[in-house]
C-alpha cells in the first residue's frame, strides 16, 4: 500500500476556535467526553440506517457500540466506535473545516463572556474540537464502512493551525480518537472511577452500549469489557422513572446543545396508532434558524431503531426549532424518505406532535408568561410563519402571537391579540395594525395620528414576516385585522355622525386643491383625496387593501423579483399650514414642484424609495430658500 501523508492548514475559523478551546472556554472541561460519545453514537446510528438497504456494510459485526479506555502510562484517553466511519474527503470536510456551520456568524456572536460563549459553541455543532480542552495532541483513525482495510485514514493535530493526513491500513470499521492528555489533566481523567462517573452523568441515556474494561483490585484495566451506561431508549421509559436532570442531559445529546432546554413534552400514544414522542423547546435559537437548507431537529426511530434525523415530514417549518425524537411502532424498518411523503401514519404522527408542541406553548403562555416571553423573543418570528402554513391550527397559533403596540409604545413584543381585544373601546369591531420596516417607522407613522388622538390601540408590526402573517391571518375571535395604511380607514361606530359631516364638509372645501394636485402629479398617483386619518402631518401614502407595503416591494425588487406596478393614493391634510401655503401658490411650475415634494416625503415616510432622489433634494432646497425669504 502506498502511504500518502500531507500537512494541511486548518480553515481560518477553525484555528480561531481551537485557540478558544485550548484557553479553557468551557467552564466544565469534562463535557468533552460527552461530545465525543455523542458523535460516536451518531456514527453508529448512520451505519444502522445505511445498512437497512445494504446489509454488507455491517461487515459481519452488527453489534454497534462505543468503547472508552485509558492508558495511564502513555497519558492517553481513547474513544472508539464501530459506526459508519469516514473517507479521506469526509475527514477533510468534517474535521479540517467546520462543516455547514456559518462560522463567521459564530465569531460575530462571541461576547467575551466565557459562560455565554461556551453555550454558543454547542449551537454551532463543533463539539469535536472540545477534545483540545484537555489534550495537546489528538489522533483520529477512521475507515468508512464498506471500504477495504487499505482505505483507512489517520488525522493528527496539536491544535496550533495545521493537521496531517495519512493513508493507513485500518482493518477496523469506524473511528478511533486518541487524546494525548496535557500533563495537568492526566491525574484527574486517567482513572476508571472518574471516567465512569462522567459517562453515567452525561451519556447514560445513549441507546447503545458504552463500554469500558473491567479493572482489577489495583484499578488497572483488564481484558474483559462491560457496559457502563443503561443503554436503553430514555423516551421509552415511564415518565415517573426519569429525572429532570436526565431529561435535560438527553436534550443536550439529541439537540447538540450545551444549554438546558426551555421546556419539553413526553407522550405515548396508543390505539389505532402507536408511537412515543419526546419533544423539546430550546432556550436559545440556533445560529441556522433562518437557513432554508438546515436539517430539522426531529430524530425518527422505528421500534427503537434509528432511521433518520432530518425527517422534515414530522414537523412543519414554522416549528423547525423543536428538537427531540419520535419512535413509531407502525412504520416498516426499511422506511425511506419516499415512503414518508404522503404516508398516513406519518401525517397522523405529525398532526399529533404539532398539537403537543402548541399545547405546551399555550400552557407556558398561561402559567409561566415570563418563560413564554423568553421563548417568544427567540422564536417568535418563526412562529409567525404558522398561520400561513398551518390552516388547521391557525386560531391556536394566533393565540400564541405577540406584538408591540401603541398601548406600551415599546419595541418589546408582549401584546397578544386577546389582550388587544380586551382593551377595545365600545363600538370598535376591528383590530388595527400597521406594518413598517422598523419599530420606529411604525411607531411614528402619520397613519396613526387620528387613532392615537382617539385612544385606539394599533399593533406595530416591524418584522419582515409580518406582511406574510397579515396576508394569511385576516381575522381573530370574530374581529377583522385591518391595516391603517391600506384602503379607506373605517372606524365604524367609533366615529360620530358629527365627525362624518365635518369630514364631508372638509372634502367639499378642498375639492379644488385636490384636483390641482392630482393634475400636477399625473401618472405618479392613482388618486389624490382628503385624509381623515391625519391630524398633524401634511400628507401620507395609502395603498390598496391587497397591496404589499412599500418597503417590502423595495426588498423584493432588490432581490430581483418583478412586481406589478401599483400606483399609490396620496391623502392630504387640508388643515396643515403646508397645504394652505400650497393652495395659495399661483405659479403652476412651483405648485407642481411642491406637490411632487409632498408625494416624495410621503413615500419616504412609508419606507419606499424615490425614483429621482436628486430631484427631491433640489425641490427641498427650493422650498427652504422660499421659506427663508
Amino acid at each position: 500500500m502506498t502511504t500518502q501523508k500531507e500537512t494541511l492548514q486548518f480553515q481560518t475559523e477553525v484555528n480561531q476556535l481551537l485557540k478558544l478551546m485550548i484557553h479553557s472556554l468551557y467552564s466544565n472541561k469534562e463535557i468533552f467526553l460527552r461530545e465525543l460519545i455523542s458523535n460516536a453514537s451518531d456514527a453508529c446510528d448512520k451505519l444502522r440506517f445505511e445498512a437497512l438497504s445494504d446489509d454488507a456494510l455491517f461487515e459481519g459485526d452488527s453489534e454497534l457500540r462505543v468503547d472508552v479506555e485509558f492508558d495511564a502510562e502513555a497519558g492517553t484517553l481513547t474513544v472508539r466506535d464501530n459506526g459508519i466511519g469516514m473517507s479521506r474527503d469526509e475527514v477533510i470536510t468534517n474535521i479540517g473545516t467546520i462543516a455547514k456551520s456559518g462560522t463567521r456568524e459564530f465569531f460575530d456572536q462571541l461576547s467575551g463572556d466565557q459562560a455565554k460563549d461556551a453555550k454558543l459553541i454547542g449551537q454551532f455543532g463543533v463539539g469535536f474540537y472540545s477534545a483540545f480542552i484537555v489534550a495537546d495532541r489528538v489522533t483520529l483513525t477512521t475507515r468508512r464502512a464498506g471500504m477495504g482495510a487499505e482505505h483507512g485514514v489517520r488525522w493528527e493535530s496539536d491544535g496550533t493551525g495545521a493537521y496531517t493526513l495519512e493513508t493507513v491500513e485500518s482493518p477496523a470499521r469506524g473511528t478511533e480518537i486518541v487524546l494525548h492528555l496535557r500533563e495537568e489533566e492526566r491525574g484527574d481523567l486517567l482513572n476508571d472511577w472518574r471516567l465512569r462517573s462522567i459517562i453515567t452523568k452525561y451519556s447514560d441515556h445513549v441507546p447503545l452500549p458504552i463500554r469500558m474494561r473491567k479493572t482489577d483490585d489495583e484499578g488497572k484495566p483488564g481484558e474483559e469489557w462491560e457496559t457502563v451506561n443503561k443503554a436503553s431508549a430514555l423516551w421509552q421509559r415511564p415518565k415517573s422513572e426519569i429525572t429532570e436532570d436526565e431529561y435535560k442531559e438527553f436534550y443536550k445529546y439529541v439537540g447538540h446543545d450545551f444549554a438546558d432546554p426551555l421546556a419539553w413534552t413526553h407522550n405515548r400514544v396508543e390505539g389505532r396508532l402507536e408511537y412515543t414522542s419526546l419533544l423539546y423547546l430550546p432556550a436559545k435559537a440556533p445560529f441556522d434558524l433562518w437557513d432554508r437548507d438546515q436539517v430539522h431537529g426531529i430524530k425518527l426511530y422505528v421500534q427503537r431503531v434509528f432511521i433518520m434525523d432530518d425527517a422534515e415530514q414530522l414537523m412543519p417549518r414554522y416549528l423547525r426549532f423543536v428538537r427531540g425524537v419520535i419512535d413509531s411502532s407502525d412504520l416498516p424498518l426499511n422506511v425511506s424518505r419516499e415512503i414518508l411523503q404522503g404516508n398516513r401514519i406519518i401525517d397522523q404522527m405529525r398532526s399529533g406532535s404539532v398539537k403537543k408542541v402548541l399545547g405546551l406553548l399555550e400552557e407556558m403562555a398561561e402559567k409561566e408568561p415570563e418563560k413564554y416571553q423568553t421563548f417568544w423573543d427567540e422564536f417568535g418570528r418563526v412562529l409567525k410563519e404558522g398561520p400561513g402554513e398551518d390552516f388547521a391550527n391557525r386560531e391556536q397559533i394566533a393565540k400564541l402571537l405577540r406584538f408591540a403596540s401603541t398601548h406600551t409604545d415599546t419595541e418589546a413584543q408582549t401584546v397578544s391579540l386577546a389582550d388587544y381585544i380586551a382593551r377595545m373601546p365600545e363600538g370598535q369591531d376591528k383590530i388595527y395594525y400597521i406594518t413598517a420596516d422598523s419599530f420606529l417607522a411604525a411607531k411614528n407613522s402619520p397613519h396613526l395620528e387620528l387613532l392615537r388622538k382617539k385612544g385606539i390601540e394599533v399593533l406595530l408590526l416591524s418584522d419582515r414576516v409580518d406582511e406574510w402573517l397579515t396576508s394569511h391571518l385576516q381575522e381573530f375571535d370574530g374581529k377583522s385585522l385591518v391595516s391603517v395604511a391600506k384602503g379607506d380607514l373605517d372606524l365604524g361606530q367609533i366615529e360620530s355622525e358629527d365627525e362624518r359631516k365635518s369630514q364631508e364638509e372638509t372634502e367639499k372645501a378642498a375639492e379644488g386643491l385636490v384636483e390641482r394636485i392630482k393634475t400636477a402629479l399625473g401618472e405618479r398617483v392613482e388618486d389624490v383625496r382628503v385624509s381623515h386619518r391625519l391630524t398633524s402631518s401634511p400628507a401620507c401614502i395609502v395603498l390598496g387593501e391587497h397591496d404589499m407595503a412599500l418597503y417590502m416591494q423595495q426588498l423584493l425588487k432588490q432581490a430581483g423579483h418583478e412586481l406589478p406596478t401599483a400606483k399609490p393614493v396620496l391623502e392630504i391634510n387640508p388643515g396643515h399650514p403646508m397645504l394652505a401655503r400650497l393652495e395659495g401658490e399661483s405659479d403652476a411650475t412651483r405648485f407642481g414642484e411642491w406637490s411632487a415634494l409632498l408625494l416624495d416625503q410621503a413615500i419616504l415616510a412609508e419606507g419606499g424609495q424615490l425614483e429621482d432622489p436628486a430631484g427631491f433634494v433640489v425641490r427641498l432646497n427650493q422650498l427652504m430658500l422660499a421659506l427663508a425669504n
